[in-house]
């Protein structure tokens, strides 16, 4: 019974893990519904792992370690092959220059830049009310999302119509990924509403942009969220 309490939460880590990499084996393959369910269960299992971690406390080093090399290929490869599909149309033309390589691979730059952020965050002591930088659970879904919402009707079009646009989102998203900026955290230190303001806002705000866009909405609630971080920066600490 203890050895089940001690690694219920690596066990959700591993599920996680797994999940995301079935999402990246579907996106290559163009099964993209599939991959958005896959997203979903690793963002459930990536809460929850910490969650029961500290509810059974049983946190420890090799929970730590497990957690970001699963966040690895669940929110880091992930979105970095989802550019990398967005961008393969395009093969080696830019602005009517032939590249001597294909800018899918620029799209990659968004997997490296999420491993950096993963190890900062792991260093990082500070980070435990809010974050530095746009985690990588919301970077995947702003990626995938803007991906997603063009394929099921069309939605951000001019983002994939057009090879430029995409290199400078795959460029913001990367440099944002270990950027300074404070990004609000769903940790409570209290319940007082005055501590909340952000959080409240946040929630509330995401739930207008979902009910109003349906599936556009989605990136477009981590564009509010960055947002809201930045308005509320000298309340984050």
């Amino acid at each position: 019974m203890s050895f089940f309490k001690n690694n219920l939460a690596n066990m959700l880590t591993l599920g996680n893990l797994m999940s995301g990499s079935i999402g990246v084996i579907h996106l290559i393959t163009g099964d993209y519904k599939t991959t958005a369910i896959c997203i979903i269960i690793s963002l459930i299992l990536d809460f929850f792992d910490g969650f029961v971690a500290r509810a059974l406390k049983s946190n420890s080093p090799l929970g730590v370690q497990l957690d970001s090399l699963a966040d690895m290929v669940s929110f880091g490869l992930l979105p970095g092959v989802t550019m990398f599909k967005a961008l393969e149309p395009f093969g080696t033309q830019l602005l009517g220059f032939d590249l001597p390589f294909e800018l899918k691979y620029i799209g990659l730059f968004i997997t490296l830049f999420s491993c950096l952020r993963l190890a900062i965050f792991n260093l990082d002591e500070e980070q435990t009310y809010y974050f530095k930088g746009l985690n990588t659970p919301s970077n995947t879904i702003l990626i995938f999302g803007l991906y997603f919402a063009f394929l099921a009707n069309g939605a951000f079009k001019i983002f994939f119509d057009n090879s430029l646009l995409l290199i400078v989102i795959t460029l913001i998203s990367s440099l944002i990924l270990v950027s300074p900026i404070k990004m609000i955290s769903m940790k409570f230190k209290s319940m007082q509403v005055k501590d909340n303001y952000s959080k409240i806002a946040l929630l509330l705000g995401a739930i207008v942009l979902l009910i109003l866009f349906k599936i556009p909405g989605i990136p477009l609630v981590i564009l509010y969220y960055i947002l809201v971080s930045m308005f509320f920066q000298k309340q984050l600490k």
